[in-house]
C-alpha cells in the first residue's frame, strides 16, 4: 500500500509541475519527436541519431521493442551506435563486449574476474546506460528528448502529435508512403518553409503549380491563435475553385498539418515533421493522407507523388520536390545568421498578406519558446553557420539512402538489373557476331563452289544477325537506364535555371 501512495503522489507532483511548467513558456526537451519510420530500419543494427543536440542511438530487443539510449557507453563513453544487436535481444558495445537489456541495465562485464564480481559491477547504477522514453505510433518512432524517471512520468502525460485520420480504421483513408530525410537547414526554416504556400508554384514549378501563372494573390486568416502548445494556424483565402478551404496548421514542436478540402467533400492532409538534430540541420519525416468523400471519390494527391508507386521509387523521386527550394533554404539560414543579435522581423521585408504565417511562426518562436532551440551542453550553435558547396546539398546517400533499408534492397536489385543487362547485352552481341560470322562462311563456301565472283564484303547479314544486334542494343540500352536511376539514390542535382 505504501509503495502505491508513493507512486501515487509522484504521479501527482509530475502532473503538477509538469501543467505549471506548459503556462509559462515552451519547453524544447518535454516532448515527443518522430526520429526514424520504423519499416525503414533495419532491426539487425544499432542505428546512430541527433536530437536537439544530442546523441542518441536507437535498437530493437528481441521482443521487438525498440530503445532509445544516450550514444555513449558508461564504460568508455565510446558510440554503442558502433555495436551489435545480440541474438540474446541485448546490445553489446564492440569496444569490450558490455551488454546492456532494453532498459538501460548492464547485464555483462565479460572482463569481471567472477560472476559474482559481474554481478556486482552490473547491479552499480554508474553501468546503466542513459535511457530515453520510446514509442511506436503510426509507424513512427517516437523519442521523448529527456531521459530519468522523471521523464518517464512526464511523457506519459503528453500524446505525440500523430494524425487522427490514422486513428480511424477506414477504406475511406488511404495513407500513402512516408519518407524520410535529413536536411541541411534549420527546424525553424523547414517550418517557415511550409508555412509559406506562396512559394510553391514558384519553387516547384513544373511539379507543382506554374511560376508564371499561379503566382497570385491571396490573403491568409488567422483561425487559431497564437498558443505556447498549440501552436496557431491559418486559412488561404480565396482559393482554388476546386479547394473549398486550405489550412496550415503548426503544432509545435514539430508538425505542420496541412488540409486542402475539395468542394466535393474529399481531403489531401500533408502530415509534414521536422525535428531538431543539431545546429543547422532537421530531420524531415512526411506523408500524404487522401480522405474519400461521401461517394468514395478519392482526391488528388501532390503532384506525381499522389499517384501509386513502390516507396522506394517514392523516396528518389522526393529529391526531385525536396531539391528545388534546398539550396534556398540553406543559404537564408548562412545569411540570417550572420546578422547575428538582429531580429528576424527587423532583418527581412514581408510587405504582403501571404507572409502573415510566417511572420506569426517567428513571433511565436521569439515570445512563445524562448528565441531558439535549447541545444545539448557541448552541442555547438555555430554550426549553423557553416556554409556548404553547393554540391553537397544535393547529396542523397547520407541524408537517406544509408538509413533506409527499403531503399538499400531497393538500390542492390536495381545493380542486379543493369548489371544482368549489361552482361545480356554482351552475350547479344557476340550472338550477332557468331551468327554473322556463319552466314559469311556459309555463303563463301558456296561461292568456291559456284566459282562466284561476288566480293565476301558485299554479302548481306541475314535477319538473325539483326534481331541479335537488335537485342544488345535493347539491353544495352535498358542498362544504362537502371545505371542512371541507381544514381538518384546517391545525388539529385537541380538548377532553377535549367527548369523551363
Amino acid at each position: 500500500m505504501t509503495t502505491n501512495t508513493n507512486l501515487q503522489g509522484d504521479t501527482g507532483n509530475a502532473i503538477e509541475q509538469f501543467n505549471q511548467q506548459d503556462k509559462e513558456i515552451f519547453q524544447w526537451t518535454k516532448q515527443w519527436y518522430p526520429v526514424a519510420v520504423v519499416n525503414f530500419l533495419d532491426p539487425s543494427r544499432p542505428h546512430a541519431i541527433q536530437l536537439l543536440g544530442k546523441d542518441l542511438v536507437l535498437w530493437r530487443d528481441s521482443f521487438s521493442k525498440w530503445s532509445c539510449f544516450e550514444d555513449s557507453c558508461p564504460h568508455r563513453l565510446v558510440p554503442l551506435s558502433e555495436g551489435r544487436v545480440e541474438s540474446d535481444g541485448t546490445l553489446l558495445c564492440a569496444y569490450h563486449a558490455w551488454r546492456f537489456d532494453s532498459q538501460g541495465n548492464c547485464v555483462s562485464i565479460p572482463q569481471s574476474k567472477d560472476r559474482q564480481t559481474s554481478s556486482q559491477h552490473c547491479s552499480n547504477s554508474k553501468s546503466c546506460a542513459v535511457t530515453y522514453p520510446t514509442q511506436e505510433r503510426q509507424g513512427l518512432l517516437w523519442v521523448w528528448a529527456e531521459s530519468g524517471s522523471q521523464a518517464q512520468l512526464e511523457s506519459q502525460l503528453r500524446t505525440p502529435r500523430i494524425i487522427p485520420e490514422l486513428e480511424d480504421i477506414s477504406d475511406k483513408v488511404v495513407h500513402l508512403f512516408w519518407n524520410i530525410r535529413d536536411l541541411p537547414h534549420g527546424w525553424d526554416f523547414f517550418m517557415e518553409n511550409v508555412a509559406d504556400p506562396a512559394h510553391v508554384p514558384v519553387s516547384h514549378h513544373g511539379l507543382v503549380g506554374n511560376r508564371y501563372q499561379d503566382a497570385n494573390y491571396y490573403d491568409m486568416l488567422c483561425i487559431k491563435q497564437m498558443s505556447t502548445q498549440e501552436g496557431f494556424s491559418f486559412k488561404i483565402t480565396p482559393t482554388a475553385p476546386t479547394i473549398e478551404q486550405a489550412v496550415h496548421d503548426f503544432q509545435p514542436p514539430c508538425h505542420m498539418r496541412i488540409v486542402s478540402t475539395s468542394v466535393d467533400g474529399g481531403k489531401l492532409i500533408l502530415a509534414l515533421y521536422a525535428s531538431p538534430t543539431r545546429p543547422g540541420w532537421c530531420r524531415h519525416i512526411g506523408c500524404q493522407v487522401l480522405v474519400k468523400n461521401e461517394a468514395g471519390k478519392m482526391p488528388k494527391g501532390l503532384g506525381i507523388f499522389g499517384l501509386p508507386m513502390p516507396t522506394w521509387l517514392g523516396h528518389v523521386l522526393s529529391s526531385l520536390f525536396l531539391h528545388q527550394d534546398m539550396v534556398f533554404l540553406h543559404y537564408q539560414q548562412t545569411t540570417l545568421a550572420k546578422y547575428h543579435n538582429r531580429r528576424w522581423l527587423d532583418t527581412v521585408y514581408t510587405p504582403n498578406p501571404q507572409d502573415k504565417m510566417v511572420i506569426t511562426f517567428r513571433q511565436w518562436l521569439e515570445k512563445k519558446a524562448g528565441g531558439s532551440i535549447p541545444w545539448a551542453s557541448g552541442c555547438n550553435p555555430n554550426l549553423s553557420l557553416e556554409e556548404l558547396e553547393k554540391q553537397k546539398l544535393f547529396d542523397v546517400w547520407t541524408t537517406h539512402t544509408q538509413h533506409c533499408q527499403v531503399c538499400q534492397d531497393a538500390l542492390k536489385n536495381i545493380k542486379r538489373l543493369y548489371v544482368s543487362a549489361y552482361g545480356l547485352a554482351v552475350i547479344f552481341l557476340c550472338l550477332a557476331v557468331i551468327v554473322d560470322a556463319r552466314a559469311i562462311a556459309v555463303k563463301a563456301a558456296l561461292a568456291v563452289v559456284k566459282q562466284m565472283s561476288t566480293p565476301l564484303l558485299t554479302v548481306f547479314p541475314p535477319t538473325g544477325f539483326w534481331w541479335a544486334l537488335g537485342g544488345a542494343a535493347l539491353f544495352a540500352v535498358v542498362g544504362y537506364l537502371f545505371q542512371k536511376l541507381s544514381r538518384l539514390f546517391y545525388v539529385y542535382e537541380f538548377e532553377h535555371s535549367h527548369n523551363d
